[in-house]
């Protein structure tokens, strides 16, 4: 598990494809410390394994679903990207709850200050922004950042100086894909309910099929 506050910027070295998976080998100093071969780091919200280890690097495996549901099929060497650890247990928790399963891509269609911040507003699939709320939590590239706005089309996050500075997000430009990871409870929560994409309701895995969405009903049966 993954919090979103990222803890260094990397550089992609080489991306080494055959067919839809392959292996890239990413620069870093920061999330070195302490990794060992078989642990976890979040490339670009991505969680990736650790296959092997360098004084100044590291390399992951890539799997043919993550090139297909994340922008790593845009990759090349000489990419910045943002580089996090998995959560310490002993650690704080400065972000939200972020699995590094990427749920799909979005593109940024506008980027604008605002004195000291920076709004941007990134354009997303219906099946993303169903799962998106004002004031929620949304991982954009592996940043956890707060929903400012929320559209039928787009979302839109405030950008303060430091998480500028810290990561890779205010280096993209209009059109640029990026990685979106959205609030896993809200998942687990429509899930238990029983209720599908756009209202309808969907089985559970053979369990009860729940009709009607929310009722008083429902939940008392739940209790």
């Amino acid at each position: 598990m993954f919090t979103g506050i990222i803890e260094e910027v990397g550089v992609i070295r080489a991306l080494t494809m055959s067919g839809h998976s392959g292996e890239i080998s990413i620069r870093a100093d920061k999330v070195l410390e302490q990794t060992k071969i078989g642990d976890s780091i979040a490339v670009n919200g991505i969680c990736l394994t650790v296959t092997s280890l360098s004084a100044d690097g590291f390399t992951a495996d890539i799997m043919p679903e993550t090139v297909s549901r994340s922008s790593m099929k845009a990759a090349a060497a000489g990419d910045r990207v943002n580089l996090e650890r998995a959560m310490a247990a002993d650690g704080r928790f400065g972000g939200h709850i972020v699995s590094g399963h990427i749920d799909g891509t979005g593109t940024i269609r506008e980027m604008d200050r605002d004195e000291n911040a920076v709004w941007v507003r990134i354009q997303a699939g219906p099946e993303i922004l169903r799962y998106i709320v004002e004031k929620g939590s949304i991982t954009i590239d592996g940043i956890s950042l707060t929903v400012a706005r929320v559209t039928g089309q787009d979302f839109s996050v405030s950008i303060i100086p430091h998480t500028g500075e810290e990561t890779t997000l205010l280096s993209r430009r209009e059109g640029d894909t990026v990685n979106l990871e959205t609030d896993i409870i809200a998942k687990y929560t429509e899930k238990l309910l029983g209720i599908g994409p756009g209202g309808q309701d969907q089985p559970d895995g053979g369990s009860i099929r729940r009709e009607g969405g929310i009722t008083e009903d429902m939940l008392q049966s739940l209790a």
